[in-house]
């Protein structure tokens, strides 16, 4: 028999649905803050999936992704449970702002402590009464702002159940990523609880297109884990190719001045390439971006102004770079 489950004090029982906002703490004028957050189960048992967004505030792809997520899966359909969380830092939400008021970053936080600081208030609460009754998770970000990434997973491959959800996200990108002190994955890893990471877009924006990729990442992410039934042959479209890349590097700006690109987010490029060209204010003093290897671009600076040594452009090296540009072409006309 389903046991029923208990965010907050609040009983979600077997085939329902249920919306919570889970309290967090008050602002000045003692306005309640509260995370919402939409539970729906099956009335079969099966996974415990969360699909969290905006743990940075201004991170607001995700937030859309959520929100298409939940009008495709009803009780009916579902075999376990879906937790969605649109607006995990609603904060910063509200601000446009990637932190929290105290001016900390709530993914370098977890898994917090009770008494701790505010962002660590919130990872332990959000750790309690989420991630700790689930057996999946898929965390939705975006670049940071003024700078944007192709949409790809970031995921810990050494764990076999961890790459197979990787790979049956769908997108052609996936990278072998290390965990970060403090991050959400690394807090849902010492708890036994596989979790993607997905990258797409720019900070506040909504892209349809990168919208579109992590609704389908996401649905197919829950048919794999049998969560939503698995689609009949007649219904599976071209298959998409995922690829692992080997490593990633970033290019960093020789000189200060503007900049025009020579080349795009999701293009291949080879060593030696001109990927951008800066200037000073007299379109004089040339200095050329180059690419120190072989690989897709999929993280790229979208403001045209650099001081020597920021970041670029962000390349990811692969086995076969031509293959993993065919499949980025076709994923982008499926998509």
């Amino acid at each position: 028999m389903l046991e029923n489950l208990v965010i907050d004090g609040q009983t979600i029982k077997p085939g329902e649905r249920k919306k919570i906002f889970l309290r967090i703490a008050a602002l000045y004028d003692y306005t309640d803050i509260s995370i919402p957050i939409e539970v729906i189960r099956g009335k079969v048992d099966g996974p415990i999936l969360f699909i969290s967004a905006a743990i940075h505030g201004d991170e607001i792809n995700g937030v859309e992704i959520v929100k298409r997520v939940l009008k495709r899966v009803s009780v009916d359909k579902l075999k376990g449970t879906l937790i969605a969380i649109p607006i995990v830092n609603v904060f910063g939400f509200n601000n446009l702002s990637r932190y929290l008021p105290d001016r900390r970053d709530l993914n370098r936080s977890f898994p917090g402590q009770k008494n701790g600081s505010l962002a660590s208030r919130l990872a332990s609460i959000f750790m309690k009464e989420i991630v700790n009754k689930c057996t999946h998770g898929i965390d939705l970000h975006t670049g940071a702002v003024h700078r944007t990434n192709l949409p790809q997973i970031r995921a810990c491959l050494d764990n076999a159940t961890t790459k197979t959800l990787a790979k049956a996200f769908g997108v052609p990108v996936v990278i072998d990523s290390s965990l970060r002190d403090g991050s959400l994955r690394e807090a849902a890893r010492r708890k036994g609880i596989p979790m993607l990471l997905f990258e797409g877009g720019e900070a506040l924006r909504f892209e349809e297109s990168i919208i579109r990729s992590g609704v389908k990442g996401c649905i197919s992410t829950m048919r794999s884990i049998g969560l939503l039934p698995k689609l009949k042959q007649t219904e599976l479209k071209t298959e998409q190719k995922t690829f692992i890349a080997n490593d990633s590097y970033w290019v960093r700006a020789p000189h200060s001045g503007s900049f025009l690109v020579n080349k795009h987010i999701g293009a291949r490029v080879y060593k030696g390439d001109v990927l951008a060209k800066i200037s000073d204010p007299f379109g004089e003093s040339i200095h050329q971006v180059e690419a120190d290897k072989d690989g897709i671009i999929i993280g790229m600076t979208k403001i045209p102004l650099v001081s020597c040594g920021d970041a670029m452009f962000h390349i990811a090296t692969f086995t076969n770079t031509k293959k993993v540009r065919q499949a980025i072409e076709l994923y982008d006309e499926l998509i």
